[in-house]
């Protein structure tokens, strides 16, 4: 049966995009579908800033006019630039285990990039590392966790055939959240809070958050500068990506320290997980998904960590210890029992360890892939 790649042009395209994992993962009882409010912006270039300095295309596939597969390209120019790369990447690709339409589909955004001089092709891989990246090819049996990919175990595998081989694996640790604070770790703790003049910041309200948002999207993009495929924040983007996760956090799972100047040093933002709301919302938030989405984040017993940093002078000096410590007694408090620790570059030893010292081990891992064109 022939298949046809079609660019994905107009809106009833688009909404063919956009929900065709659904019936993909029908069944699937791990796949926590997107919240599609959200997806109506992140695709929308007028929305989404990301777009002015990428090349995209988007594509779906059809069979007998029935859509069977999806993949998006994207060129990143600014990242490209910076780093002295000639990569295109593809994304939130999607078929059933199909290698033809799966063929069809790797091979469309292959060809787009050779006829825009790129060298390779990577991914999964979006406009940065804030968006779902890697195949999964170990965990699948474990929660899926907002912005993570939870496809099918052929996916990668289908890769392979393509000929393409790892870049870089994402790992992702479990953390069991302790009946006490190790003495270890009060120890460090009751140091570093001596040996720095600082104020710890928590919150129980989001209006005290906004005022910092800046400073702390500052300090991320300094502290995630070397980080692969991180692109820095422009300040347009600050508000946007502020106004996309806040209305989802607990103000009381973000922890902030900075000196007596108020300059912000280090900050950490975890957030209960909410999959479960998502998925019993199937996805939309109006009229009432929201309430389903808050009353999962109220009852989850996993605490999610999503970004953290510290400026790069004040590294080494227990500050991590100071956010970790209060982090977990928030998470006691709240009867959270463990923590993911979301992806982590496999090459970010420090990072590791520090997991690791928690007593984390790696219960996911995702793949990037490459393909020389």
């Amino acid at each position: 049966m022939a298949i046809e790649i079609r660019a994905v042009l107009n809106r009833k395209d688009l909404y063919t995009f956009i929900h065709l994992p659904e019936k993909i993962h029908a069944g699937h009882s791990n796949w926590v579908p997107p919240i599609y409010m959200d997806d109506w912006i992140f695709f929308n270039p007028l929305k989404n800033k990301s777009f002015e300095y990428c090349d995209t295309i988007l594509a779906i596939a059809l069979k007998s006019g029935e859509c069977v597969g999806r993949i998006m390209g994207i060129i990143n120019h600014k990242y490209n630039e910076s780093h002295n790369e000639n990569d295109a990447r593809f994304c939130f690709m999607e078929t059933w285990n199909d290698k033809d339409v799966y063929h069809s589909l790797i091979d469309f955004v292959e060809e787009w990039a050779r006829e825009k001089g790129k060298d390779n092709l990577v991914g999964p891989l979006g406009f940065s590392d804030k968006d779902p990246q890697g195949f999964m090819v170990q965990g699948f049996e474990e929660p899926i966790v907002i912005a993570t990919n939870a496809n099918f175990a052929y996916m990668p595998e289908l890769l392979l055939e393509e000929g393409y081989s790892k870049k870089v694996d994402c790992v992702v640790y479990k953390v069991d959240i302790p009946a006490e604070i190790p003495d270890f770790y009060k120890a460090i703790y009751q140091r570093a809070l001596q040996r720095n003049n600082i104020e710890i910041l928590e919150f129980s309200s989001r209006k005290k958050i906004k005022p910092l948002i800046h400073s702390v999207l500052h300090l991320l993009n300094d502290t995630f500068a070397g980080i692969y495929a991180f692109v820095p924040f422009e300040e347009r983007e600050m508000d946007d990506f502020a106004n996309r996760y806040l209305p989802l956090l607990d103000p009381k799972f973000i922890k902030v320290i900075r000196d007596k100047e108020k300059n912000i040093l280090s900050f950490i933002i975890g957030m209960p997980d909410i999959s479960k709301g998502i998925r019993a919302s199937k996805g939309h938030v109006l009229p009432f998904g929201i309430f389903q989405i808050i009353s999962s984040r109220k009852k989850s017993t996993q605490l999610n960590l999503l970004l953290g940093g510290i400026k790069e002078e004040y590294r080494g000096l227990g500050l991590d210890v100071i956010m970790g410590v209060k982090m977990l007694e928030t998470a006691q408090k709240h009867g959270i029992s463990f923590i993911d620790s979301h992806l982590e570059l496999e090459t970010n030893i420090k990072m590791r360890k520090e997991m690791e010292r928690m007593g984390g081990v790696v219960y996911k891992r995702y793949r990037i892939y490459q393909k020389k064109l």
